[in-house]
């Protein structure tokens, strides 16, 4: 029972990660149809955010509210540069064009900082662990859940309590019937990506706090695996995202705990074999009603 506990405390940390950044993508996919691949960018950003404050000699704090203010312009700066000219233009072009963003934002970060990996120390609580009945717990999980409690909470009255939020919504559901009824598009995808800029460095403190380093491509994994999440929740839907980010957190986890020494290196494979069982029976995820469930 205890080791069961552990795995779950285990896959509750791993998918709070990929649950914020899971939603990150949802949320510019839902309004724009784009999934944007720079997302791992965004997390790139907010990490080097935190390492040059922290070269300044500025405490945590700063470092974290430098990381979610750099996330959230980096968003609103891809979108006015990269894709608020390409409105309108098809799903392949919009693709395209978040791969060279990508691209050029590690390319300037390998030029203007560096291209090898620099060390960025985290207070010592992050390394420090607790004993509950047994079971250990790292602060960094406990951590790293809630700022992901806290940032769904956040969001969530943000999102249902306020003008800009429900025109979010409204967007999301239908964007061309929004515009219609007096919704500014460019305000609101402006705070989409903003948003989901924040939510990528938030997801970078969890994800440097466990690595200890950050480089230029520190970003694409994880953006990776939350894309999967998104995929397994639903495409364009915001709670199918952060459902999915933890399903893919507790698969990963299960599996690695699960299978032998010498199949331990193929777990990757049996993960994202779990994925195409789940869309094979739901293919449009997990969350999302099918035609006729409508």
């Amino acid at each position: 029972m205890t080791y069961v506990a552990q795995q779950l405390i285990n896959a509750l940390a791993l998918g709070s990660t990929y649950a914020l950044l899971a939603l990150g993508l949802a949320m510019v996919y839902s309004i724009l149809k784009l999934v944007n691949f720079a997302h791992g960018e965004l997390v790139t950003i907010g990490a080097y955010a935190m390492y040059g404050i922290h070269k300044a000699g500025l405490p945590f704090g700063a470092q974290v509210a430098a990381a979610l203010l750099a996330g959230a312009l980096a968003g609103i700066a891809m979108d006015r540069v990269a894709f608020r000219p390409l409105r309108g233009a098809s799903f392949t072009t919009l693709l395209f064009a978040s791969f060279a963003v990508g691209v050029i934002v590690q390319g300037v970060l390998r030029a203007a900082v560096s291209p090898r990996q620099e060390a960025l120390p985290f207070p010592a609580i992050f390394n420090e662990v607790i004993t509950i009945a047994g079971v250990t717990i790292g602060w960094l999980q406990i951590i790293t859940t809630l700022m992901t409690i806290t940032a769904l909470l956040i969001l969530n009255v943000f999102l249902r309590r306020t003008n800009q939020g429900l025109g979010m919504l409204a967007a999301a559901q239908d964007f061309s019937m929004a515009r219609v009824v007096g919704v500014r598009a460019n305000r609101v995808i402006s705070i989409a990506f903003a948003i989901s800029g924040a939510l990528a460095a938030l997801a970078a403190v969890a994800i440097v706090a466990k690595r200890g380093t950050v480089d230029p491509g520190m970003g694409f994994q994880p953006v990776i695996a939350a894309l999967i999440g998104t995929v397994i929740g639903g495409v364009g839907s915001l709670s199918g995202a952060v459902f999915g980010g933890f399903v893919l957190g507790a698969t990963e986890v299960i599996f690695s705990a699960a299978l032998p020494a010498d199949l331990a290196g193929y777990s990757p494979a049996f993960t994202l074999s779990m994925v195409i069982m789940i869309l094979y029976f739901r293919p449009r995820g997990l969350l999302q009603r099918t035609e006729e469930e409508r």
